[in-house]
């Protein structure tokens, strides 16, 4: 017999008397594809929930991270500009202790011309004292004592140069001498040279000097007498004057060899 429309109408209100039955229709109606699709599209709403959370915080992280690159950015301009400046800084103070290093170099060098200036012109004062008051600062060692002229003493080389006695380097170096007296050597009696050399403190260079060139003007055919004189001696003076028995005069005290 043919399903009619109301059959059809009878059957509705049957399914809304009794809905329990709708889920069993549904099982012999639909396929099991079908069936499973609301399932289906449950899961795919609450994957798109869950994928939409994720992406709102990965946004977050996102947003976080573009707030850090960009306090980074700055840190980094300023950390920049803070180097540029000391590095500015840096140089100006470069170049302002080169000029202090350069003043000091000429303040140096202008001290340590004067301290020349001044030792020399010290050291001229103590020869023109010696040179003036040579027969009362070395009384001790001879008496009628002069002071040679350099003309006069010049002469007296020169003639020995002639004679063959001396050579000219040799006569070179005892015109160098700081002071060259004459007279007669206590206790004997005997006609002698005195040849000093004046420094200010004297040295091993000074007592070489005094007894090289003594043993040079000895060759005149007189003895001489070698002597340093000055305001100090240093240790290593004292023993080479024991040695090369040269005599000291140290702000007018005179100091034998033999107790140098």
């Amino acid at each position: 017999m043919a399903f009619t429309f109301d059959d059809y109408q009878d059957f509705l209100r049957l399914l809304a008397q009794h809905p329990e039955w709708r889920a069993d229709l549904r099982r012999h109606v639909l396929t099991d594809d079908l069936l499973e699709l609301p399932a289906l599209v449950r899961q795919l709403i609450e994957a798109q929930a869950r994928t939409e959370e994720r992406l709102e915080a990965l946004a977050g992280q996102v947003e976080q991270l573009a707030e850090a690159q960009a306090r980074t950015e700055q840190g980094l301009q300023a950390l920049t500009q803070r180097v540029e400046a000391l590095t500015v800084r840096f140089g100006q103070l470069a170049e302002a202790q080169l000029r202090t290093e350069e003043r000091v170099a000429a303040i140096t060098g202008r001290l340590d011309s004067l301290n020349t200036r001044v030792g020399s012109l010290e050291r001229e004062v103590i020869e023109l004292r010696y040179d003036r008051r040579g027969p009362a600062y070395f009384s001790k060692l001879a008496r009628r004592l002069r002071v040679v002229d350099s003309g006069r003493l010049a002469d007296l080389l020169d003639d020995a140069v002639e004679e063959g006695r001396l050579t000219e380097d040799e006569r070179e170096s005892v015109l160098l001498a700081d002071l060259v007296l004459s007279g007669r050597r206590r206790g004997d009696q005997a006609e002698v040279y005195l040849l000093v050399e004046v420094s200010v403190t004297i040295d091993e260079h000074d007592v070489r000097r005094a007894a090289d060139r003594a043993d040079v003007l000895a060759k005149l055919g007189r003895p001489v007498l070698p002597a340093v004189a000055g305001k100090g001696i240093n240790a290593d003076a004292i023993g080479l004057a024991r040695a090369r028995s040269v005599w000291q005069v140290l702000d007018g005290q005179t100091i034998p060899p033999s107790v140098a």
